[in-house]
């Protein structure tokens, strides 16, 4: 069987926790600040992890970081 590849752009934008879930940032803070409530600034903050049904997407696109 030849090596699989990694997609560069999930392994740029994803990393994988001990247990296994997907950590992510948060989306929408690159510009435009000025018309977004101070609480969605303030919850976009740090990293989440993905819902299950997103996870199982990502994690075919990084087969070796499991």
């Amino acid at each position: 069987m030849p090596k699989l590849k990694t997609k560069s752009s999930a392994k740029k934008r994803f990393k994988v926790t001990a247990n296994g879930r997907i950590k992510v940032q948060h989306s929408g803070k690159r510009h435009g600040m000025i018309k977004r409530s101070n609480k969605f600034i303030r919850n976009a903050r740090g990293t989440k992890t993905l819902s299950p049904q997103d996870e199982k997407i990502v994690k075919a696109f990084m087969p070796y970081s499991r």
